[in-house]
This record gives structure tokens, sequence and C-alpha cells, in this order.
């Protein structure tokens, strides 16, 4: 997808947006295509915007713990997989529960890492 291609989509995600602020869905596919565009400050507003309005809506733990991982901030990403894997227990998302175990097996490796130098 071209760099133009790509900035139009934001727009009518952005414009879908405005008609619509609490659609965690759309939210949640604009901060997904930000990234794409390296737009990372943008994105970590709409995903924290969806945890705090949707916290039962499972994507953004995995997400937003990646884009707290690329931005060194390693404690709040593995605290937030913690939540997600609890929370794919009880909604019995076993595939969510393992990604987010990885992620946070991943972290807690850099997490001990850090603390050793």
């Amino acid at each position: 997808m071209s760099d133009t291609d790509q900035r139009n989509k934001i727009k009518r995600l952005a414009a879908s947006l405005q008609k619509n602020p609490e659609d965690s869905f759309t939210k949640f596919a604009l901060a997904l295509e930000l990234l794409k565009m390296d737009e990372v400050s943008k994105a970590r507003v709409l995903f924290e915007s969806v945890l705090k309005q949707d916290p039962d809506y499972l994507g953004v733990y995995y997400h937003l713990g990646k884009l707290y991982e690329h931005t060194s901030r390693l404690h709040d990403a593995s605290n937030l997989y913690r939540t997600g894997i609890e929370l794919a227990e009880k909604q019995g998302d076993q595939r969510t529960r393992l990604e987010l175990i990885d992620a946070l097996e991943s972290v807690m490796i850099d997490l001990n890492h850090e603390n050793q130098t």
C-alpha cells in the first residue's frame, strides 16, 4: 500500500471516528494504521483510550503492550500482558491468551536482562 493510500485510509477512519467517537473498533483500527506510518504517540493515545473506555476489548492488550515494549516501557507492557491474560481466560480466548503469555515471557526476559546490567 502506498503512503497516499495509507494516509487516505487513515483519513477515512479518522472521519468515521469523528462521527462516532466511542467506537472502539474504529479507534483500534486507526491506531494500527497510525503505527504503520510510525505515528507511535498518536497510536498510543488511541490504544489507551480503547483500554479505558472498553477494558474488555481483548486485542488492545497485545498491541498496546507491544507499543510499550517498543518505547521501552517494559514494566507497563508486563502489567498489561498480565491483565490481558486474565481477561482472555475469562473470555475463553485460548489463542489470544497464549499470544499474551508469549509476549509476557519475552518482556520478562528483557526485564531480567535490564536488571542484570
